[in-house]
Formats: structure tokens, C-alpha cells, sequence
């Protein structure tokens, strides 16, 4: 018997190499997974965290030039009455960007993301336990455009 000739496979070895086979498939598809649910819209979850970033240390110029207004209507002066220190959802002191996905709004491809954002007024995020301190967090939904990272609140 030389030693390219073979002899059939005993079944043992062949439903060990099948199973052996199907988990490494498995690991496969569910890394694949993770790492596609964890690095999608990581370029426009960085966006967001800079902007709000810029918002607590209470650099508002700066942040409205990284918000990139699409229409004289939010001005200034609208922006800082929605994000300064007396505003609807100041002081923001302190943030915890939640997820990121598409909305499909109508005709097409998206333009863009939304990004659900926790906003805190106190310096540290508060934990799930701190329910007193939980009830003045505020969920906040960012639109952002994949071309500019120009940021609005959510066309729909």
C-alpha cells in the first residue's frame, strides 16, 4: 500500500470533521455579526460624541459650526435656546450615545443615521440604579448626513 492510496473513512472521523466544520461556520456567521452591529455608524457615532463633547465644556460657537446648519432657520441663536445652559435640553454635562441606525423617511436611500443619545445635566452619567438622577436624563435622536456629517434632528 503506497502512500496515496487510500482507504474509505471510518464514520467516527467523518462526523467529527462535520461537527468540527459547522461550529467553525457558526463562530464565523456570529463574529461577522457582532463586528458588523458594533463598527456600523461608528464614523457618525464620533461625530456626535465631538459635538456633545463641545456642548459640555460649554464651547458653543465651536458646536454650531460642527452641527453645519443646512438653512438659515436654526440659528445661533435657536441653537443655543435648544442646546446652551438654559435650554431645552441643557445643561448638558455629561452624555452616553446609545445606538445608531438608518430610518427610511420616504422615496430612496437613506442620506443618513439617527443616533440615540442619553444627555445628563450632572458632571458623571448616572448609573441604572440612580433613579432620581436617571429621571433628568433626556433621550435625544441625531440626525446625521453620511457626506458631511452635518448634523439635524431626525426627518421623521
Amino acid at each position: 500500500m503506497g502512500l496515496f492510496d487510500s482507504t474509505e473513512e471510518h464514520p467516527p472521523d467523518k462526523v467529527r470533521r462535520y461537527i468540527v466544520t459547522g461550529v467553525a461556520f457558526v463562530l464565523l456567521v456570529v463574529l461577522s455579526c457582532w463586528s458588523w452591529y458594533r463598527f456600523t455608524y461608528q464614523a457618525e457615532k464620533r461625530a456626535v460624541s465631538h459635538f456633545l463633547e463641545t456642548v459640555a465644556a460649554g464651547r458653543m460657537d465651536e458646536a454650531y459650526r460642527i452641527w453645519k446648519p443646512s438653512s438659515d432657520t436654526y440659528s445661533f441663536k435657536v441653537f443655543n435656546d435648544d442646546w446652551g445652559p438654559n435650554s431645552y435640553y441643557g445643561p448638558v454635562k455629561s452624555f452616553h450615545v446609545e445606538r445608531g441606525g438608518e430610518v427610511s423617511c420616504g422615496v430612496g436611500a437613506p442620506t443618513g443615521a439617527v443616533v440615540t443619545v442619553k444627555i445628563s445635566p450632572y458632571d458623571t452619567f448616572p448609573s441604572d440604579s440612580d433613579v432620581e438622577k436617571q429621571s433628568k436624563t433626556k433621550e435625544v435622536r441625531l440626525w446625521i448626513e453620511y457626506h458631511d456629517h452635518s448634523f439635524s434632528f431626525p426627518p421623521c
